[in-house]
This record gives structure tokens, sequence and C-alpha cells, in this order.
């Protein structure tokens, strides 16, 4: 196949409701009629958590059907498939969010061959990559369609690396694999050369080589590495056994499967997820759940799957439990090594001095049979966080900050490594650098990292037992090359929260004129559900019960911890006592309303929603409108009733 004939029609879009209408009841525009198009187009609107659990074709029947035009939802079901359509056009930063490669995998179903936008995120672009869909950023090809014009393929793969073209030309990753990775070599660089960043270090000491790839890649080259862990969740596992029995049959052998480990962690709550319970889809879920045990059976692999309320208070060995990435930091990354999961928010662990990053289901599954992982080997981004933070600050306020700054809503961090350091990162504790490293997702980034030191000492010997000794390797080298530094003077920092919409809506606290009052305060997930933002919340809440403060009238509080061992510790510490206090409703380790996966979720539009949790997208958390704030803000605001700090919730009750 030398030329891709697109014989359907274009969507485009918009940010206009009835242009979007007038190209679903059959118009057709050009791209200047078409108007302002649709920038931070996330994979929560492309395919909604809810239909997920569907990994075949019916995923097509649900493409688009949550993506905004307006204030209206254009696409119902079977809309996109039965519009016709082979191209869809946006704007910039397209397939923001989750790892999730049912997007492009439900443009696919549905008939679309081609993604045009001004820029695509990493993860969405290689997701598309690996199932044979094509993106392009060259808006000059729109007319040219629309002429009836054949597209040459390799007009389509210019400007990208030759392994993705490799892969594209392939159909696909696992057909490049079965055609280009029967020779897949560890590759041992010699000492030396020129300076690198930690993560260029720990890439060089994981590289492998095939036959289509450089054993020293420089950035922007396509690259495999072997990872010393590889885990996946229940919302991936089903998809990953089908594309695997399809491509491979059986008997079906894992490569090195001590170091895959399975999870599942967002499917605690599901029968009190409404988005499930309407749509009745908890059968499709349960059924998912038992597929991925299938798996995990068959190839004998560690799995930890969800405690209810109900075996929470069991000891059977089974007490262990919490979200993927959460987890993997608890147990499994260490400094200087390499791991991959199939969540944009696995770069979580890169606060331990490791490169951790995300990766699609294609991806993962290639991974199993062939020990190699994929990526294009990144830039890097210096961020220095210069001052000091004051109290009552955290690393959320930080990142929230990092989100509004033009650049980065620009897109200057985009497929980027986020190195962070300075004064700032040197005094945060463990978990608080794993809010940074884990928003890199936000920020658009490859990954996060944070080079190892004292303080990675002390979270491994008091959280894990673990006794580690650093090696001088471990940090970046003088002279080290970055695409840009980004300096932060963290003194001048406020409370910062991030308007509904989108995490690069970030405003200062005290500059949100009009504080919207509040229905739901959410503190958990995977970047707030850690034992130091149990701390912030419970600062906040026995202040308030030592007051005879409850939470207000009409809102709801739900606090979620990340693991076991947080929820372990904070009962050791008497933090429940507090919580129940003030009428916190108390949830067990479990990925949650961050997914649209159980309590804290909005239920109706006009809620509103203060939640720690890391992205709010629209239909993200739920239907209502979800502002994204520190975990000391969520905890004050739910007993203020309105969005508040915690300085000012103390300032007005007098103390």
């Amino acid at each position: 196949m030398n030329t891709l004939q697109l014989d359907g029609r274009l969507l485009f879009l918009s940010q206009s409701a009835d242009v979007m209408a007038r190209q679903l009841a059959g118009e057709n525009f050009t791209v200047a009629q078409a108007g302002a198009l649709r920038d931070d187009v996330s994979t929560d609107e492309i395919t909604p958590v809810h239909i997920l659990s569907h990994y075949d074709d019916r995923l097509g029947r649900f493409t688009y059907t949550g993506v905004q035009a307006g204030d209206s939802l254009p696409f119902a079901p079977e809309a996109a498939r039965a519009g016709g359509f082979a191209v869809t056009v946006a704007g910039k930063r397209y397939g923001k969010g989750s790892s999730r490669e049912h997007s492009p995998f439900a443009e696919k179903l549905a008939g679309i061959r081609l993604v045009i936008a001004e820029s695509f995120e990493r993860i969405y672009r290689q997701n598309a990559d690996n199932i044979g869909l094509f993106t392009s950023t060259d808006f000059g090809l729109i007319p040219r369609i629309q002429a009836g014009e054949a597209i040459g393929i390799d007009e389509l793969v210019a400007g990208r690396d030759a392994l993705a073209a490799s892969i594209l030309g392939a159909g696909g990753l696992l057909r490049f694999g079965q055609q280009f990775m029967r020779d897949v070599r560890p590759v041992a660089l010699p000492e030396g050369g020129r300076p690198r960043t930690l993560f260029e270090k720990i890439v060089a000491r994981h590289a492998l080589s095939t036959e289509l790839t450089a054993a020293d890649p420089a950035p922007g080259d396509g690259a495999f590495v072997r990872a010393d862990l590889r885990f996946i969740h229940e919302y991936y596992t089903g998809m990953a056994a089908h594309m695997l029995d399809a491509t491979f049959g059986e008997p079906l052998a894992l490569q090195d499967p001590v170091s895959i480990v399975v999870f599942e962690d967002h499917t605690n709550y599901v029968t009190e997820s409404l988005a499930h319970v309407r749509g009745g889809l908890v059968d499709n879920v349960l059924a998912m759940c038992r597929a991925q045990r299938a798996f995990a059976a068959r190839h004998g692999l560690r799995e930890y799957r969800a405690l209810t309320e109900a075996e929470a208070t069991q000891d059977d060995g089974r007490n262990d439990a919490g979200i993927s990435h959460a987890m993997v930091a608890e147990h499994y990354a260490l400094p200087g090594g390499l791991l991959v999961g199939t969540d944009s928010h696995t770069p979580h662990s890169g606060a331990l001095g490791c490169v951790a990053f995300g990766v699609g289901t294609t991806d993962m599954a290639n991974a199993f049979v062939t020990g190699a992982v994929r990526l294009t080997v990144p830039q890097s981004l210096l961020v220095r966080l210069d001052g000091a933070l004051p109290d009552g600050l955290t690393a959320k306020d930080v990142v929230l900050h990092l989100l509004a700054l033009p650049a980065i809503r620009a897109g200057a961090g985009l497929g980027k490594v986020f190195e962070f350091t300075g004064p700032v990162v040197e005094k945060l504790s463990t978990d608080e650098r794993a809010t940074l490293t884990n928003m890199t997702a936000e920020l658009g980034g490859f990954t996060g990292i944070v080079a190892p030191d004292a303080e990675t000492v002390r979270f491994l010997k008091e959280r894990r037992g673990v006794d580690v000794t650093l090696q001088p390797w471990m940090q970046s080298d003088a002279g080290a090359a970055y695409a840009g530094v980004i300096h932060l003077d963290c003194n001048r920092l406020t409370p910062m929260v991030a308007r509904p919409g989108d995490p690069g809506n970030g405003v200062a606290l005290d500059e949100v004129a009009e504080r919207p009052r509040v229905d739901i305060a959410y503190g958990g997930s995977c970047t707030a559900g850690k034992l130091e933002d149990f701390e912030h919340y419970h600062g906040v809440l026995a202040w308030a019960a030592q007051r005879g403060l409850r939470v207000a009238p009409g809102v709801q509080l739900f606090l979620q911890f990340g693991t076991t061992a947080v929820r372990d510790q904070c009962i050791a510490r008497g933090y429940l006592d507090a919580f129940e206090a003030v009428g916190a409703r108390i949830l067990q380790p479990s990925c949650g309303a961050c997914g649209n996966c159980g309590p804290g979720s909005s239920v109706e539009a006009a809620q509103v929603t203060v939640s720690a949790i890391n992205r709010n997208f629209p239909g993200r958390g739920g239907p209502g409108q979800v502002w994204l704030a520190s975990p000391p803000t969520v905890a004050a605001s739910a007993i203020a009733g309105r969005l508040v700090s915690f300085e000012e919730l103390q300032a007005q009750a007098g103390n």
C-alpha cells in the first residue's frame, strides 16, 4: 500500500454546536467554513470512561459521544459511524489525558482512517500508530483529500521517526513485531561519552537493539527498551488478551512473566457509579474483571484484586490493594529502574528516581510477548523550583501553576521529560514529589523524574523496609542537553485552583472573585490519595472538628485512600476520628471519582465539585463542573460550603 484513498467525509471538530449538528445531518464543510476548531480534545471525550468495558466492534458505536461543542454533546451512539466520516480534523493537543487505546480504536472502528490536528499528545499518537490509524499535522492535506486525491503513505509519515513510519507501514505494532523483532538483544553501552541526563542514562542501561532501531538512539529516534516491571489494569487486560489471541493463537508464552503485575483498581465501587449503572454496564465491567483474572491465572502473573468494603476488615492475605501507580511506588519502583504501565499516570514512580511512563494496550501486548517496550526518545525540560514553598501550599499548587503557564498550555511540554530540581524539590517528601511526576501527564510530558537522594533512601526504608545505596551515576551530568529550562520562584505562589474543563485553566484562588458553592468535595486518586495528602486533609478537618464544625449542609465530602498502606497508617494515627467527626465518607483504596468509578462523582450537570484529582476534562468526575485544588483547599471548601483556602477558612472562623 503506497497511497491512502480516503473516500469518506471529513469531520471537523468545531467549537460551534451548529456546525457540528449540520455536519452530523449530512452537510459538508471546508476548514474555513468549520470555524474555530476544538483544542484539547481529550480521550475522555473520544471514549467516555463508562464505555471502556467494550473492546470489540461495539466500541465503535460510542465514538466521540463525550466530545463537547459549546454546551452540547452532538454525538449520539452510532452518529460518528453513521456519518460516513474517514478523516477527523481538530486543533491543538489532540488526545489529551488517559492512555486508553480505546480512543483511536473506537475511531478506527467508526471508519476514521486519518486524524489531522495541529498537535497530538504523545500516548494518543503512539496508540494510533500501533493500530494502523494515521495521524498528521499537515492541514495542506485537507483540500487534496476533499478533491478526491489519494495521499501517499510517505507524506503521511513525513517528519515521524523511522520506527513510527515502519510500524504504520506494517499495519500496526503487533504485525511489525512479527516481522522485525525476531532478534532483540540487550546492549551494554560504554561508560563516558557525551554528558547525559538521568533519564538518558537509565534508558541507555535498558536499551535493546533490534533490526530497525539503533542501540544508542538520539532524541526523536524510535527505540525499544526492556522494562524491570510491566503492569496493567482491568480496563486494558481483556483487550490485550484479545489482541494476543487473535495475532498469535495458542500456546502463548509471555516474556519474563515474573516482571508482569496486574491490578484490579478501577472497579471496587462500580455498583455505585451511576454512569455504569444507568448505562447497564456493571455486568460488562465484572466480566472484564473475570477476563483479567483468567489471563493472570493462565500465565501465573502476580495480581492485586479490588478490595470491597466487606473485605477491608478481613485478614485473609488479600488485604493489600490500591491504585496501581501508588502500589508500584510502594512495592516495586527503585532508583535507576525502568517501568511501564497501561495508564498515563505511570510517571508517578518517577519521584523515586526511575523512568516510568505510560503505554497503550498494543504496546503492552507487544511487550508481553517480546519483552521490548517502544518509545520515541524524548527531549528533556529542566524545571527548577527556586525559593521556598510558603506554609500551607503543596506540590499540587505548584503543578496547577505550571499547567497555567502560557508556554505549557501551548504545548511546550508535549512529549518531553520533566526533570524537577531546585531547593524546593530537595525539601519535598517523596509523596509530594510524586504529585509533580504524576501530573506530568497533564503537562503533556512523556514522564517526570526527580534524581534520587537522601529523601528517597528514607522513603524506601521507612515505607518499604528496603535499604538502597545510591550510585554516583544516578544524577544528570553537568552540561547535559535540555530543550528548555523553566524557573519558578515558589516564594510568590499562593493557593491555586483550576477552573472546570481543563487542568490548564489554573488561577490563583484569591483571583476568583465569585466563589462557587460546592456540592461535592473529593480527596483521593493516585495524585491525592497518598499519606502526606491525608496528613493535609487531617490538618484541616481536625482543626474543624475541634471547633465543632462539620461538612457544610448540602455538601458531601469523600476521602478515598490510595492504598491499604495509606489507610492503615491513617488508622494507626487516629485520623479517622476527625474525618468521621466532620461527616466525611471514607472509601476503601481504589481509583474512584477521578474516572467516574464510584462515589464522589457528580450525577447532575448543575452540581459543583472541588476535587484533588489530577484532571477535570469534560465528563471527568461526572457531568457537573469540577474545580481542581490542593488537598487543604478541598477539605476547607467542604467545611465552608464554597471554594476557600484553609487560611481563608481560619480567618472566617476568627482563628
